[in-house]
């Protein structure tokens, strides 16, 4: 509350400045809009398989964190096993996704996506670049700039609690 614009005190209530309210209200549906947009074709894609969402985050964070196991997989996205368990057995059963044991604890299991499983990957990351890549370029290096420092500092309590790094270095 700290952050948001504060018309002056009218019998000693704090009145949220009305424009601001609206600006914010703007910024909470443009990142709603901005992110089903993102997503809609690589949605298109994985719906073709019968795949979800939920089943593109794993197969992208799988391809980012170098065969993870089970767990720092489940930290990164936040979810629990339980909800991650059908998921995991749905591209486990389309060959995407394999699970292996650690070479050096056969107690802990691993993940790597197969061939099929990069590939897959590959051309959902590619819908989703291309869209940055068009966007970035139309609002230029000082935009994007911009938009990476805003994203970084709404995500960096998540980025924590994830014990994740970004692929990029961090802007600021």
């Amino acid at each position: 509350m700290n952050d948001l614009k504060l018309a002056p005190q009218r019998n000693n209530v704090k009145m949220l400045d009305l424009k601001r309210q609206r600006e914010l209200h703007a910024a909470i549906e443009l990142m709603f809009f901005s992110y089903r947009a993102m997503v809609a074709r690589a949605d298109r894609l994985l719906a073709s398989r019968g795949l979800t969402r939920v089943h593109h985050r794993i197969v992208y964070f799988v391809a980012r964190m170098g065969r993870p196991q089970v767990n720092e997989l489940l930290r990164v996205l936040g979810v629990s096993k339980q909800a991650a368990n059908g998921p995991l057995r749905d591209l486990y059963a389309q060959q995407l996704l394999t699970f292996a044991r650690d070479d050096g604890d056969a107690r802990v299991k691993r993940l790597a996506l197969t061939p099929a499983g990069r590939r897959l990957e590959g051309r959902l990351s590619a819908l989703q670049r291309q869209q940055f890549a068009a966007v970035f370029a139309a609002i230029g290096s000082e935009g994007e700039a911009g938009w990476r420092d805003a994203m970084v500092r709404m995500a960096a309590h998540e980025l924590e609690r994830a014990g994740y790094a970004l692929s990029d270095a961090d802007p600021r």
